[in-house]
Protein backbone atom coordinates (compact mmCIF):
# COMPACT_ATOMS: atom_id res chain seq x y z
CA UNK A 1 0.00 0.00 0.00
CA UNK A 2 1.54 3.55 -0.86
CA UNK A 3 -1.15 5.38 1.68
CA UNK A 4 1.55 7.50 3.66
CA UNK A 5 -0.52 9.79 6.24
CA UNK A 6 -2.92 11.81 6.93
CA UNK A 7 -3.13 15.41 6.54
CA UNK A 8 -4.85 18.89 7.77
CA UNK A 9 -5.27 21.06 4.96
CA UNK A 10 -6.33 23.46 8.25
CA UNK A 11 -3.65 23.71 10.34
CA UNK A 12 -0.94 21.67 8.60
CA UNK A 13 -0.59 18.44 11.10
CA UNK A 14 0.36 15.28 10.06
CA UNK A 15 -2.07 12.03 11.46
CA UNK A 16 -1.13 8.48 10.99
CA UNK A 17 -2.76 6.32 8.72
CA UNK A 18 -2.46 2.94 10.56
CA UNK A 19 -5.87 3.45 13.08
CA UNK A 20 -9.15 5.44 13.33
CA UNK A 21 -9.28 8.60 12.38
CA UNK A 22 -11.99 11.46 12.62
CA UNK A 23 -11.83 14.83 12.04
CA UNK A 24 -8.85 16.62 13.22
CA UNK A 25 -8.47 18.15 16.46
CA UNK A 26 -8.99 21.54 14.95
CA UNK A 27 -12.15 20.76 13.32
CA UNK A 28 -10.83 20.07 9.95
CA UNK A 29 -11.15 16.87 7.79
CA UNK A 30 -8.30 14.92 6.76
CA UNK A 31 -7.03 13.86 4.06
CA UNK A 32 -4.98 10.59 2.77
CA UNK A 33 -2.00 11.36 1.21
CA UNK A 34 0.59 8.79 -0.98
CA UNK A 35 3.74 8.42 -1.72
CA UNK A 36 3.09 9.59 -5.57
CA UNK A 37 6.84 8.94 -6.55
CA UNK A 38 6.37 5.39 -5.96
CA UNK A 39 3.52 4.69 -7.55
CA UNK A 40 4.71 6.62 -10.54
CA UNK A 41 7.65 3.99 -10.73
CA UNK A 42 4.84 0.89 -9.55
CA UNK A 43 2.44 1.38 -12.34
CA UNK A 44 1.76 3.50 -15.95
CA UNK A 45 -1.64 4.58 -17.40
CA UNK A 46 -0.98 1.83 -19.64
CA UNK A 47 -1.62 -0.76 -17.23
CA UNK A 48 -4.82 -0.03 -16.33
CA UNK A 49 -7.00 -1.74 -19.60
CA UNK A 50 -5.48 -4.69 -18.47
CA UNK A 51 -7.54 -4.30 -15.44
CA UNK A 52 -11.10 -4.71 -14.13
CA UNK A 53 -13.60 -2.21 -15.25
CA UNK A 54 -14.22 -0.94 -11.74
CA UNK A 55 -12.98 1.39 -9.48
CA UNK A 56 -10.15 -0.60 -7.60
CA UNK A 57 -8.43 -0.62 -11.12
CA UNK A 58 -6.50 2.34 -9.10
CA UNK A 59 -5.81 0.32 -6.34
CA UNK A 60 -2.41 1.93 -5.57
CA UNK A 61 -3.83 5.41 -5.17
CA UNK A 62 -6.75 3.84 -2.76
CA UNK A 63 -6.19 3.42 1.02
CA UNK A 64 -6.81 -0.41 1.44
CA UNK A 65 -3.61 -2.89 2.14
CA UNK A 66 -4.87 -5.91 1.87
CA UNK A 67 -7.42 -7.07 -0.73
CA UNK A 68 -9.45 -9.41 1.49
CA UNK A 69 -11.12 -6.67 3.39
CA UNK A 70 -12.10 -5.28 -0.50
CA UNK A 71 -16.07 -4.54 -0.03
CA UNK A 72 -16.98 -4.97 -3.17
CA UNK A 73 -20.26 -5.25 -5.87
CA UNK A 74 -18.88 -3.50 -9.06
CA UNK A 75 -18.77 -0.37 -8.56
CA UNK A 76 -17.00 2.48 -10.81
CA UNK A 77 -16.59 2.85 -14.66
CA UNK A 78 -19.83 4.30 -15.43
CA UNK A 79 -19.79 5.32 -19.10
CA UNK A 80 -19.16 9.12 -19.93
CA UNK A 81 -21.56 9.82 -22.63
CA UNK A 82 -21.94 12.14 -25.21
CA UNK A 83 -25.09 14.67 -25.42
CA UNK A 84 -24.98 16.10 -28.83
CA UNK A 85 -28.66 16.84 -29.32
CA UNK A 86 -29.02 18.57 -26.00
CA UNK A 87 -25.48 20.14 -26.47
CA UNK A 88 -26.23 21.76 -29.65
CA UNK A 89 -29.51 23.12 -28.06
CA UNK A 90 -27.33 25.08 -25.37
CA UNK A 91 -24.49 25.76 -26.97
CA UNK A 92 -22.04 23.40 -26.10
CA UNK A 93 -20.89 20.93 -29.11
CA UNK A 94 -18.61 18.66 -26.99
CA UNK A 95 -20.93 17.86 -23.81
CA UNK A 96 -20.30 15.01 -22.26
CA UNK A 97 -22.60 13.47 -19.01
CA UNK A 98 -20.74 11.12 -16.47
CA UNK A 99 -23.65 8.61 -15.67
CA UNK A 100 -23.49 7.85 -12.07
CA UNK A 101 -26.94 6.04 -12.40
CA UNK A 102 -25.80 3.14 -13.56
CA UNK A 103 -22.73 2.00 -10.55
CA UNK A 104 -24.74 -0.29 -7.77
CA UNK A 105 -27.23 1.37 -5.26
CA UNK A 106 -28.07 4.16 -8.42
CA UNK A 107 -25.95 6.55 -7.06
CA UNK A 108 -22.03 7.91 -6.94
CA UNK A 109 -22.73 7.33 -3.25
CA UNK A 110 -21.63 3.32 -3.45
CA UNK A 111 -18.19 4.75 -4.64
CA UNK A 112 -17.60 6.28 -1.40
CA UNK A 113 -19.56 3.69 0.87
CA UNK A 114 -17.16 0.76 -0.80
CA UNK A 115 -14.05 2.22 -0.15
CA UNK A 116 -14.60 3.69 3.25
CA UNK A 117 -16.65 0.61 4.30
CA UNK A 118 -13.26 -1.41 3.33
CA UNK A 119 -10.91 0.72 5.25
CA UNK A 120 -13.21 0.41 8.43
CA UNK A 121 -13.33 -3.17 7.94
CA UNK A 122 -9.62 -3.14 7.54
CA UNK A 123 -9.15 -1.37 11.23
CA UNK A 124 -11.45 -3.08 13.13
CA UNK A 125 -14.30 -1.33 12.33
CA UNK A 126 -17.82 -3.23 13.46
CA UNK A 127 -20.42 -1.08 13.60
CA UNK A 128 -20.72 3.01 11.38
CA UNK A 129 -23.02 5.40 12.08
CA UNK A 130 -24.02 8.44 9.35
CA UNK A 131 -26.39 11.13 8.97
CA UNK A 132 -27.48 11.03 5.35
CA UNK A 133 -30.28 12.92 2.74
CA UNK A 134 -30.90 9.37 0.95
CA UNK A 135 -28.83 7.65 -1.19
CA UNK A 136 -25.32 7.59 1.03
CA UNK A 137 -27.32 5.74 3.52
CA UNK A 138 -28.55 3.44 1.34
CA UNK A 139 -24.76 3.19 0.04
CA UNK A 140 -23.25 2.61 3.50
CA UNK A 141 -25.86 0.25 4.49
CA UNK A 142 -25.48 -1.52 1.81
CA UNK A 143 -22.06 -2.04 1.63
CA UNK A 144 -21.73 -2.58 5.82
CA UNK A 145 -23.96 -5.44 4.66
CA UNK A 146 -21.50 -7.03 2.32
CA UNK A 147 -18.71 -6.40 4.84
CA UNK A 148 -20.25 -7.99 8.02
CA UNK A 149 -21.12 -4.93 9.80
CA UNK A 150 -23.81 -3.46 11.18
CA UNK A 151 -25.21 0.56 10.18
CA UNK A 152 -26.90 3.24 11.96
CA UNK A 153 -28.79 5.56 9.66
CA UNK A 154 -29.91 8.40 10.60
CA UNK A 155 -32.39 10.22 7.40
CA UNK A 156 -34.76 12.80 7.33
CA UNK A 157 -39.11 12.25 6.76
CA UNK A 158 -38.41 13.98 3.11
CA UNK A 159 -35.52 11.54 1.56
CA UNK A 160 -36.75 9.72 -0.84
CA UNK A 161 -38.49 6.58 0.13
CA UNK A 162 -37.01 4.01 -2.12
CA UNK A 163 -33.53 4.76 0.07
CA UNK A 164 -35.43 4.20 3.18
CA UNK A 165 -36.67 0.95 1.90
CA UNK A 166 -32.73 -0.17 0.30
CA UNK A 167 -31.93 0.58 4.08
CA UNK A 168 -33.98 -1.59 5.56
CA UNK A 169 -33.62 -4.12 3.34
CA UNK A 170 -30.12 -4.35 3.87
CA UNK A 171 -30.49 -5.06 7.84
CA UNK A 172 -29.41 -1.16 8.88
CA UNK A 173 -30.96 0.33 11.75
CA UNK A 174 -32.50 3.05 10.35
CA UNK A 175 -33.74 6.19 12.38
CA UNK A 176 -36.41 8.84 11.03
CA UNK A 177 -36.51 12.14 11.65
CA UNK A 178 -38.70 15.42 10.80
CA UNK A 179 -35.77 17.67 9.68
CA UNK A 180 -32.74 18.29 7.46
CA UNK A 181 -29.39 16.42 7.60
CA UNK A 182 -28.24 19.10 10.08
CA UNK A 183 -30.50 17.63 12.96
CA UNK A 184 -29.65 13.91 11.44
CA UNK A 185 -26.21 14.76 12.17
CA UNK A 186 -26.96 15.73 16.20
CA UNK A 187 -29.03 12.65 16.33
CA UNK A 188 -25.94 10.53 15.14
CA UNK A 189 -23.61 12.36 17.09
CA UNK A 190 -25.56 11.32 20.23
CA UNK A 191 -25.85 8.44 19.75
CA UNK A 192 -22.04 7.47 19.00
CA UNK A 193 -21.67 9.44 22.33
CA UNK A 194 -23.60 7.19 23.70
CA UNK A 195 -22.09 3.83 22.41
CA UNK A 196 -18.85 4.50 24.77
CA UNK A 197 -16.95 3.73 21.57
CA UNK A 198 -18.73 0.83 19.45
CA UNK A 199 -19.98 3.09 16.69
CA UNK A 200 -17.75 4.70 14.21
CA UNK A 201 -18.78 7.93 12.67
CA UNK A 202 -18.97 7.65 9.14
CA UNK A 203 -20.55 11.02 8.49
CA UNK A 204 -19.37 12.97 5.07
CA UNK A 205 -16.03 13.80 5.51
CA UNK A 206 -15.74 13.20 9.20
CA UNK A 207 -13.37 10.15 8.03
CA UNK A 208 -10.89 10.55 5.43
CA UNK A 209 -11.66 7.39 3.00
CA UNK A 210 -15.30 8.12 1.55
CA UNK A 211 -13.17 10.77 -0.72
CA UNK A 212 -10.99 8.52 -1.60
CA UNK A 213 -13.49 6.55 -3.01
CA UNK A 214 -15.54 9.33 -4.97
CA UNK A 215 -12.13 11.06 -5.81
CA UNK A 216 -11.73 8.12 -8.65
CA UNK A 217 -13.99 9.77 -11.12
CA UNK A 218 -11.61 11.95 -11.34
CA UNK A 219 -9.16 9.81 -12.66
CA UNK A 220 -12.45 8.12 -14.69
CA UNK A 221 -12.66 11.02 -16.57
CA UNK A 222 -9.29 11.32 -17.50
CA UNK A 223 -8.45 7.45 -18.71
CA UNK A 224 -11.95 8.12 -20.27
CA UNK A 225 -10.76 10.72 -22.43
CA UNK A 226 -7.23 9.01 -23.53
CA UNK A 227 -5.11 10.95 -20.42
CA UNK A 228 -6.59 14.02 -21.25
CA UNK A 229 -8.59 16.63 -19.14
CA UNK A 230 -11.96 18.75 -20.16
CA UNK A 231 -12.22 22.14 -19.74
CA UNK A 232 -14.84 22.39 -17.07
CA UNK A 233 -16.33 19.55 -14.59
CA UNK A 234 -19.94 20.44 -13.38
CA UNK A 235 -20.84 18.92 -9.85
CA UNK A 236 -23.62 19.53 -7.83
CA UNK A 237 -22.98 20.35 -4.69
CA UNK A 238 -24.40 19.15 -1.19
CA UNK A 239 -21.64 17.67 1.14
CA UNK A 240 -19.23 18.66 -1.63
CA UNK A 241 -17.43 15.10 -1.33
CA UNK A 242 -17.43 14.71 -4.75
CA UNK A 243 -16.04 17.90 -6.00
CA UNK A 244 -12.91 17.95 -3.59
CA UNK A 245 -12.47 14.19 -4.57
CA UNK A 246 -12.22 15.15 -8.35
CA UNK A 247 -10.18 18.26 -7.21
CA UNK A 248 -7.90 15.72 -5.00
CA UNK A 249 -7.56 13.48 -7.96
CA UNK A 250 -6.49 16.16 -11.01
CA UNK A 251 -3.77 16.93 -8.74
CA UNK A 252 -2.81 13.59 -7.81
CA UNK A 253 -2.94 12.49 -12.00
CA UNK A 254 -0.68 15.56 -12.34
CA UNK A 255 1.67 14.65 -9.72
CA UNK A 256 1.94 11.40 -10.75
CA UNK A 257 2.91 12.69 -14.75
CA UNK A 258 -0.36 11.28 -15.81
CA UNK A 259 -1.71 14.65 -17.44
CA UNK A 260 -0.42 17.54 -17.89
CA UNK A 261 -0.65 21.03 -16.08
CA UNK A 262 -3.53 23.02 -17.24
CA UNK A 263 -6.40 21.33 -14.95
CA UNK A 264 -10.76 21.71 -15.83
CA UNK A 265 -12.12 24.61 -14.16
CA UNK A 266 -14.65 22.92 -11.53
CA UNK A 267 -17.85 24.49 -11.22
CA UNK A 268 -20.12 23.85 -8.04
CA UNK A 269 -24.28 23.58 -8.56
CA UNK A 270 -26.51 24.51 -5.41
CA UNK A 271 -30.34 25.47 -5.72
CA UNK A 272 -31.54 28.60 -4.66
CA UNK A 273 -33.42 27.08 -1.87
CA UNK A 274 -30.23 25.71 -0.47
CA UNK A 275 -27.20 27.81 -1.56
CA UNK A 276 -24.15 28.37 1.08
CA UNK A 277 -21.47 27.74 -1.12
CA UNK A 278 -22.53 30.25 -3.71
CA UNK A 279 -23.28 32.91 -1.50
CA UNK A 280 -19.75 32.72 0.54
CA UNK A 281 -18.13 32.34 -2.46
CA UNK A 282 -19.88 35.19 -4.44
CA UNK A 283 -18.73 37.49 -1.19
CA UNK A 284 -15.21 36.14 -1.79
CA UNK A 285 -15.63 34.31 1.85
CA UNK A 286 -13.39 31.03 2.83
CA UNK A 287 -16.36 29.78 4.93
CA UNK A 288 -19.69 29.20 4.28
CA UNK A 289 -22.46 30.60 6.31
CA UNK A 290 -25.89 28.03 7.41
CA UNK A 291 -28.44 27.93 4.91
CA UNK A 292 -31.63 29.16 6.63
CA UNK A 293 -34.98 27.50 5.39
CA UNK A 294 -33.26 25.07 3.22
CA UNK A 295 -35.38 23.27 0.25
CA UNK A 296 -34.77 21.98 -2.84
CA UNK A 297 -36.35 19.45 -5.18
CA UNK A 298 -32.90 18.38 -5.35
CA UNK A 299 -32.92 16.93 -1.96
CA UNK A 300 -29.34 15.36 -2.23
CA UNK A 301 -27.91 18.57 -2.12
CA UNK A 302 -29.95 20.48 0.36
CA UNK A 303 -27.08 20.54 2.90
CA UNK A 304 -27.53 24.07 4.87
CA UNK A 305 -24.09 23.74 6.71
CA UNK A 306 -21.55 21.37 4.45
CA UNK A 307 -18.35 20.44 6.79
CA UNK A 308 -16.05 20.59 3.78
CA UNK A 309 -17.29 24.15 2.92
CA UNK A 310 -13.64 25.47 3.09
CA UNK A 311 -12.47 22.79 0.78
CA UNK A 312 -15.02 23.43 -2.13
CA UNK A 313 -14.14 26.77 -2.05
CA UNK A 314 -10.56 26.61 -2.00
CA UNK A 315 -10.89 23.80 -4.97
CA UNK A 316 -13.09 26.37 -6.88
CA UNK A 317 -10.84 29.31 -6.78
CA UNK A 318 -7.24 26.96 -7.16
CA UNK A 319 -9.48 25.77 -10.62
CA UNK A 320 -10.32 29.19 -11.52
CA UNK A 321 -14.09 27.64 -11.54
CA UNK A 322 -17.27 29.06 -10.02
CA UNK A 323 -20.56 28.56 -8.31
CA UNK A 324 -23.62 28.77 -9.39
CA UNK A 325 -27.49 28.77 -7.79
CA UNK A 326 -30.41 27.19 -10.00
CA UNK A 327 -34.17 27.65 -9.65
CA UNK A 328 -35.90 23.84 -9.33
CA UNK A 329 -38.33 25.11 -12.24
CA UNK A 330 -35.34 25.47 -14.59
CA UNK A 331 -34.08 22.21 -12.73
CA UNK A 332 -37.34 20.38 -13.73
CA UNK A 333 -37.58 21.82 -17.10
CA UNK A 334 -34.38 20.69 -18.32
CA UNK A 335 -34.55 17.22 -16.60
CA UNK A 336 -37.73 16.71 -18.96
CA UNK A 337 -35.79 18.64 -22.45
CA UNK A 338 -32.66 16.65 -21.46
CA UNK A 339 -34.51 13.23 -21.49
CA UNK A 340 -36.68 14.20 -24.48
CA UNK A 341 -33.56 14.89 -26.59
CA UNK A 342 -30.88 12.13 -25.16
CA UNK A 343 -32.88 9.15 -23.83
CA UNK A 344 -31.38 9.19 -20.52
CA UNK A 345 -33.59 10.36 -17.12
CA UNK A 346 -31.20 11.77 -14.84
CA UNK A 347 -31.64 12.75 -11.03
CA UNK A 348 -33.05 16.41 -10.16
CA UNK A 349 -28.94 17.12 -8.99
CA UNK A 350 -27.65 16.12 -12.59
CA UNK A 351 -30.22 18.26 -14.17
CA UNK A 352 -28.98 20.95 -11.92
CA UNK A 353 -25.81 20.43 -13.50
CA UNK A 354 -27.28 21.51 -16.98
CA UNK A 355 -29.17 24.40 -16.09
CA UNK A 356 -25.38 25.69 -14.59
CA UNK A 357 -24.26 24.35 -17.75
CA UNK A 358 -27.07 25.83 -20.16
CA UNK A 359 -27.31 29.24 -17.89
CA UNK A 360 -22.75 29.55 -17.87
CA UNK A 361 -23.02 29.20 -21.91
CA UNK A 362 -25.67 31.82 -22.13
CA UNK A 363 -23.68 34.25 -20.29
CA UNK A 364 -20.49 33.53 -21.97
CA UNK A 365 -18.27 31.63 -19.14
CA UNK A 366 -18.42 28.59 -20.97
CA UNK A 367 -16.90 29.96 -24.63
CA UNK A 368 -17.50 27.84 -27.69
CA UNK A 369 -15.52 24.46 -28.48
CA UNK A 370 -14.97 23.58 -25.07
CA UNK A 371 -15.52 20.42 -23.39
CA UNK A 372 -17.63 20.31 -20.89
CA UNK A 373 -17.96 17.44 -17.98
CA UNK A 374 -21.44 17.16 -16.43
CA UNK A 375 -22.06 14.51 -13.04
CA UNK A 376 -25.46 12.94 -13.37
CA UNK A 377 -25.04 11.73 -9.90
CA UNK A 378 -27.50 8.98 -9.37
CA UNK A 379 -30.33 7.36 -11.21
CA UNK A 380 -33.37 9.02 -12.12
CA UNK A 381 -35.59 6.63 -11.63
CA UNK A 382 -34.87 7.03 -8.03
CA UNK A 383 -37.11 9.88 -8.14
CA UNK A 384 -40.01 8.99 -10.21
CA UNK A 385 -41.88 12.36 -8.89
CA UNK A 386 -40.04 14.53 -10.98
CA UNK A 387 -42.05 13.52 -13.93
CA UNK A 388 -45.78 14.47 -14.02
CA UNK A 389 -47.45 12.45 -15.26
CA UNK A 390 -50.99 13.63 -13.82
CA UNK A 391 -52.02 14.52 -17.53
CA UNK A 392 -51.50 11.43 -19.63
CA UNK A 393 -54.95 9.89 -21.17
CA UNK A 394 -56.43 7.28 -20.07
CA UNK A 395 -57.28 5.36 -23.37
CA UNK A 396 -61.06 2.89 -23.34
Amino acid sequence: MYLTHLDCPRCGKEHAADRLQNLCECGSPLLARYDLPAVAKAVTPERFPLRPADLWRYREVLPVADPRHVTTLGEGWTPLLRAPAYGTEIGISDLMVKDEGLIPTGSFKARGAAVGVSRARELGVERIAMPTNGNAGSAWATYAARAGMGATIVMPLEAPSICRRECVAAGADLRLIDGLIGDAGRRVAELIAESNGAIFDAGTLREPYRLEGKKTMGYEIVEQLGWQTPDVIIYPTGGGVGLIGIHKALHELRELGWIGDKLPRLVAVQSTGCAPIVRAFAAGEDRAQPWADAHTVAFGITVPAPLGDELILAALRESSGTAVAVDDTDILADLRDFAAREGLLLCPEGAACLTAARQLRAGGWIRAGERVVVLNTGAGLKYPDTVDVSGVPLMG
